[in-house]
């Protein structure tokens, strides 16, 4: 058997996220179905992790066991010709018998797009939250280094991200490399998290507190004081999914822990 890598990028706007569900189409469901028709036999893919409906993605990452011997430049046009426009394979590759998209996964980047002038432009209301105001983005920045390092992020996180009852597991912990925002276009910023892991709705939840501070309506103190306590409550709303895309799953071969983040953001 052979284990094969896939990096995806897709649009999900139209599709109920990445895992499979009942109530509606995923991208899991969509590469399964086209994979099964070119090996000729049922498919069963493994993705890095899950995204919500409206998510898009960059550089998702998933791999699929498979005896077939069709190679993996001829699995990536075949897929590509039979996947909606909407998903995207950017690279098939063969991978040691070890790999798992998951559980070989050291870190993942996300980014969150907002655009904060007077009328967005029509091709970006997809992948971008409109926020007609004036951000300080001085306060926003601080606010994201604070974020930095191993924290329980429970105050970010949605009901239903874990089993609570689960004493074995990490609980709302997780460590976050690197945290900060960018300006690559005028007026249009983007919120960029690189992290070991991400708990339901954590960057969405994280992102609008950021832009409560962002519009004078909380203070760095208080976020500190919101990380810390641990209380859902106490943080700002989710922001929209159309803003969030992930960027990239990192694994042992592109990970120097924190190079990515240190290019994403250059010291000053």
């Amino acid at each position: 058997m052979r284990t094969v890598k896939l990096r995806i990028a897709f649009d999900g706007t139209d599709y109920c996220g990445w895992q499979r569900q009942k109530n509606g189409i995923s991208i899991q469901e969509e590469i399964e179905r086209a994979l099964s028709i070119i090996c000729n036999t049922e498919i069963v893919l493994h993705g890095a992790g899950r995204t919500d409906a409206g998510v898009h993605a960059l550089g998702m990452t998933a791999h699929f066991l498979t005896a077939s011997r069709v190679s993996c430049i001829a699995l990536q046009k075949g897929l590509n010709s039979l996947l909606p426009g909407a998903i995207r394979i950017i690279e098939a590759r063969d991978q040691p018998a070890e790999f798992h998209a998951r559980f070989s996964a050291l870190a993942k980047t996300y980014q969150y797009t907002i655009f904060t002038g007077r009328v967005l432009p029509p091709h970006r209301r997809l992948y971008s939250h409109h926020l007609p105001f004036t951000l300080d983005l001085q306060r926003m920045q601080q606010c994201l280094e604070k974020l930095v390092g191993t924290h329980d992020f429970s105050s970010f996180e949605t009901a239903g991200s874990r089993d609570r009852n689960n004493r074995n597991g990490r609980g709302g912990v997780r460590t976050i490399f690197k945290a900060g925002l960018v300006e690559p276009e005028d007026r249009y910023v983007q919120l960029i998290f690189t992290g070991d892991g991400f708990l339901r709705h954590k960057v969405r939840n994280i992102t609008c507190t950021v832009i409560e501070l962002g519009r004078g309506k909380r203070s760095v103190e208080e976020f500190v004081g919101i990380l810390g306590c641990r209380d859902r409550s106490k943080a700002g709303a989710t922001a929209p999914s159309c803003g969030l895309s992930l960027v990239r799953v990192h694994y042992q071969k592109d990970w120097a822990a924190p190079v990515e983040a240190q290019r994403l953001f250059p010291v000053e």
